[in-house]
């Protein structure tokens, strides 16, 4: 018979071989890596990023370890960089090292591992070089554009006259209109508000996003070996996002029985006619197949109608908790406009309070937090720090955003951080709501006539008001992760007449 005390010193000396080589090797490792607290096996940080939560406890790490620190992420090493100067110097300054896209398990999931999202290298570049031209094409950052985005407002202002001074959850008619502008430019077609099938798709977006942002959604980024297999709310997730990607792979299929190559209508027929161009050049190394035709128009919808109906939404909560911002607003499109022209994206240039407002809004909503891992393309020094070829690296927006440094009152709505002393708009730089570098967020300039052309909309045809006390009016997001999600509330459209 084996004897007990034996096989037990013989397990506690594996056990402590194992644990000092454990610790031998991740010593090496990180010799010239930045500081950060030590990761256990398997778990990596977990203990210490759920203390908290993921956000607060990365932003208090931050306090503790400098602006540029070690975290693991199950057994993922991650350099997490905090504040403006930091992340600039990642963005900008070295932008170049730092342009690969790092490790997001659950778009991996997503995407199938394809599309622009998730491109590297020559894949990206013609990706994203198409990708931009193309859009370019049909009016993004254009004039053109402005027509789809004014009629759209236009469609907001019928509908919310339609609910007759009711108190009203605005936020799915929201993501509707916005979603309409993308889905123009990519499959062609807009959607009513009373499609029942289309805002069911919206809603389930939107849920989706909850469950990605919820400490569910930040497992299974840490762990998604292990967390694909353990049931919970995670799991819905995927589920959730099935009826879009539905949707484009029947609308990449009528495109496709409808094809006039001498007539593009958007971005899936030009990208349908390069497929065919590329398939005759049999020597080319193409990234033009269609399953990255799946993944960038799934891709480019789910980013650009997510984030910029969040952040509509947060816009219109604003303005219904500070009544006070209304009446300046009010008082500046009916001086710049009046109430029977159309706004036009030409306004801006003479509306600087309009201008600081928006901004503020993309400031303080923070729509995307914890920004986009990135991954180093070649060995760099950071700070002293040398990391090696493939580091992921996770610059936090939300750090910059509320960089005392750059914004006087970081926590609290103020549009004096985009106005100068004489009322004129000022820039700031400590401004990246869509990140910085190369890989900017490329539907920047659509969601900047966006917000412009529906808030300034509506606001010349409405006056907002809470259904509630507007003190009495949560602000606060409902879940804070990959997204800021904004809470439930209800807003009564009264018509200036």
């Amino acid at each position: 018979m084996l004897d007990l005390n034996n096989v037990t010193f013989v397990l506690v000396g594996l056990f402590t071989f194992f644990l000092v080589l454990y610790y031998s090797k991740y010593s090496w490792r990180r010799r010239s890596m930045p500081p950060g607290p030590f990761p256990l096996p398997i778990l990596g940080n977990f203990l210490q990023l759920q203390s908290e939560g993921l956000l607060p406890s990365l932003i208090k790490m931050g306090d503790k370890y400098g602006p540029i620190f070690t975290i693991h992420f199950g057994r993922r090493p991650t350099v997490i960089v905090v504040g403006y100067q930091a992340v600039k110097e990642v963005l900008l300054d070295l932008g170049d090292v730092f342009l690969g896209r790092g490790s997001i398990p659950v778009f991996e999931r997503f995407y199938n591992k394809s599309g622009l999202t998730l491109a590297n290298g020559d894949l990206w570049k013609q990706l994203r070089q198409f990708s931009l031209l193309t859009l370019k094409d049909f009016g993004m950052g254009k004039k053109t554009l402005e027509e789809p985005i004014q009629a759209e407002a236009q469609y907001l202002v019928d509908y919310f006259r339609s609910t007759n001074k009711q108190p009203f959850n605005p936020s799915t008619v929201l993501s509707c209109a916005s979603s309409n502008i993308i889905a123009d430019l990519v499959f062609g077609r807009r959607f009513e508000y009373t499609d029942e099938k289309w805002m069911k798709i919206l809603h389930d977006m939107r849920e989706s996003f909850e469950k990605i942002s919820s400490v569910w959604g930040q497992l299974y980024d840490m762990y998604p070996s292990i967390m694909k297999y353990i049931p919970g709310p995670h799991q819905k997730i995927f589920p959730l996002l099935k009826d879009l990607e539905e949707m484009v792979r029947e609308s990449i299929k009528n495109h496709k029985d409808t094809l006039d190559p001498a007539c593009p209508r958007d971005y899936i027929d030009c990208f349908l006619i390069r497929m065919e161009h590329e398939k005759l050049d049999s020597d080319t190394d193409t990234c033009f197949h269609y399953k990255h035709l799946v993944a960038t128009s799934f891709d480019m919808f789910l980013g650009g109608a997510e984030t910029t109906s969040v952040t509509t939404s947060f816009g219109v909560l604003y303005f219904i908790k500070y009544p006070e911002i209304q009446d300046k607003l009010h008082e500046e499109i009916d001086r710049v406009i009046g109430r029977t022209r159309d706004p036009r994206v030409e306004d801006r240039n003479q509306m600087p309070y309009m201008n600081a407002i928006i901004h503020e809004v993309q400031r303080i909503s923070d729509v995307l937090p914890m920004g986009c891992i990135r991954s180093a393309v070649n060995n760099v020094t950071l700070r002293g720090y040398h990391l090696p070829k493939g580091t992921d690296i996770l610059p936090l927006l939300t750090t910059v955003l509320h960089d005392p440094a750059q914004f006087e009152t970081p926590e609290k709505f103020n549009v004096n951080h985009f106005l100068d002393e004489n009322g004129k708009f000022k820039k700031n730089n400590g401004f990246m709501p869509f990140a910085a570098g190369k890989r900017l967020c490329i539907g920047e300039s659509l969601v900047r006539m966006e917000l412009f052309l529906f808030f300034t909309t509506l606001l010349q045809k409405f006056t907002l008001k809470s259904a509630v006390d507007p003190k009495n009016l949560d602000i606060a997001p409902t879940e804070t992760g990959l997204e800021n999600i904004p809470p439930n509330y209800k807003v009564i459209f009264l018509p200036r007449e």
